[in-house]
């Protein structure tokens, strides 16, 4: 499978210590099979940032979800769980990290799912300030365009990925 990681810089290798913390599916480096989404990644960050965006490529496993090798958590859309991980992901606050309900310790070497987009991030919010409950929740989650995304948190891992290539976005 071709993995795709939407950038301001081409990488050389890989470095886990200078991923942002407080990502969906903690901290890590985040790849999706979606060339256009990793684009508008590259786009945005290097808006952000400055830098010139580029997509890069990475051969991984076909069975990449299903290796016994590493510790593989899958989200196959959004539910209630999926919610609930990016909210303790995402919460500066959250303290019980050796909750299964959360990658801040990088148990997970491998997490997939749906990206929480801008739309789903306020209804995070919502949900989390008690504005709407779960069940407003997931049915607004159901409107979500198709993404989704692959982190990688430990250097195991991150060895699964293999560059095949870099695409510079004009």
């Amino acid at each position: 499978m071709i993995l795709y990681h939407g950038t301001n810089t081409d990488i050389a290798k890989i470095d886990l210590s200078l991923c942002a913390p407080y990502k969906d599916f903690g901290t890590g480096f985040y790849t999706t099979t979606l060339f256009d989404q990793a684009k508008a990644m590259a786009l945005r960050k290097s808006k952000l940032f400055g830098g010139k965006p580029c997509v890069i490529s990475y051969k991984a496993p076909d069975t990449l979800l299903e290796l016994k090798t590493a510790k593989i958590k899958a989200f196959y859309g959004t539910s209630k769980e999926w919610a609930v991980f990016i909210i303790n992901n995402r919460n500066r606050d959250f303290s019980d990290i050796s909750s299964s309900e959360c990658n801040l310790d990088n148990k997970y070497e491998i997490v997939f799912g749906p990206v929480a987009n801008d739309t789903l991030t306020t209804l995070i919010r919502q949900y989390q300030r008690g504005y709407i409950d779960s069940g407003i929740l997931l049915k607004e989650m159901q409107y979500a365009a198709p993404n989704n995304q692959y982190s990688f948190h430990s250097q195991n891992a991150v060895a699964l990925l293999k560059k095949v290539g870099v695409e510079w976005i004009i």
